[in-house]
């Protein structure tokens, strides 16, 4: 067997990556631990990176790995590596948000279906023994108007289960001509404004996305919606959101990221005016990063990676 190299492990990952890649002739090295400068010490011996978000891969750590070939990201966002360093260092990136997509989906559905369904509130209160039916009556989502900013492969993914409750899914990407989904229309963010009563981020982090959502976005809203974050925190500005609810703009939120989030997302300070208002929101439904973490894709997204990896490697 060919020796392709060592490979670094910076972050945990599912272990059928490493198992392919040992198998085509990978030696696969993991440090979960040490600090980047201790990294950057060694990074010179390795012809390919995992990572998730541990640290920043910025251009001052590249430049001194001199091997490496590619940095494999398990899941979709790219925020934590500089990829125009990347590319100038003849570098390959690789993610894997088809992964993930399918968890994305489902959990920014189950947040939009407990919101409307009032199922937060109902369990507190019946565990409670409050029998209150008529005040949790709630609001169907066959026959709503959602409108999806980011049709990549989260946002599709979303498109196509709200089409299959009955939904009308309109979206706004400015990177693609032709909607990717046949039964969603690709409109303007005013006309998806003007339309929509759900509104769904799905876009990366990165200098055009950071604080997209901010007071200049809601005020673009014409009619109240529902407000839906499973992307990354920092793409929305909390307090901008806040303001929102508070004119009645909002009428309710489901958000899987916060702004508060660490690099890593492992960690986070929740200790904020902003945040501790929406934490009493009725209407607001919160969960700590786990939209894309369910079993089944932390196995994909490994997988995925070793796909991508071993058929560009192919030959080397």
């Amino acid at each position: 067997m060919i020796n392709k190299g060592k490979v670094l492990f910076l972050d945990s990952v599912h272990e059928i990556l490493a198992e392919r890649l040992s198998l085509a002739g990978y030696a696969c090295e993991f440090d979960f631990s040490s600090s980047t400068s201790e990294i950057k010490k060694k990074v010179a011996e390795y012809v390919g990176i995992v990572i998730r978000s541990r640290f920043i891969l910025d251009r001052d750590f590249l430049s001194v790995a001199k091997d490496l070939r590619w940095i494999a990201r398990s899941g979709s966002g790219l925020e934590n590596i500089d990829l125009v360093a990347a590319k100038d260092l003849n570098i390959a990136v690789y993610n894997s948000p088809e992964g993930n997509r399918d968890a994305v989906a489902e959990h920014a559905l189950a947040m939009l279906l407990s919101l409307f369904n009032n199922l937060n509130i109902a369990d507190r209160e019946v565990r409670s023994q409050l029998w209150n039916r008529e005040k949790n009556r709630g609001v169907e989502l066959r026959g709503k108007t959602a409108g999806i900013i980011g049709l990549g492969q989260m946002g599709s993914a979303f498109a196509e289960r709200l089409v299959a409750m009955g939904c009308k899914v309109i979206a706004h990407d400015l990177y693609l001509e032709k909607s990717p989904i046949d039964e969603v229309t690709l409109v303007s963010l005013d006309d998806l404004f003007d339309q929509s009563q759900i509104v769904s981020l799905h876009l990366p982090l990165n200098f055009e996305t950071e604080w997209y959502a901010d007071t200049h976005f809601f005020q673009r809203i014409t009619h109240p919606i529902y407000f839906i974050n499973t992307s990354r925190g920092k793409i929305l500005r909390t307090a901008a959101l806040v303001d929102a609810m508070k004119q009645g703009k909002i009428l309710g939120a489901c958000l899987d990221v916060l702004e508060y989030e660490e690099t890593s997302f492992e960690k986070i300070n929740l200790n904020h005016p902003e945040f501790t208002w929406l934490a009493a929101q009725q209407q607001v439904i919160l969960s700590p990063h786990i939209a894309g973490w369910t079993k089944e894709s932390y196995f994909k997204l490994s997988n995925v990676l070793a796909d991508k990896i071993l058929s560009a490697e192919e030959g080397i």
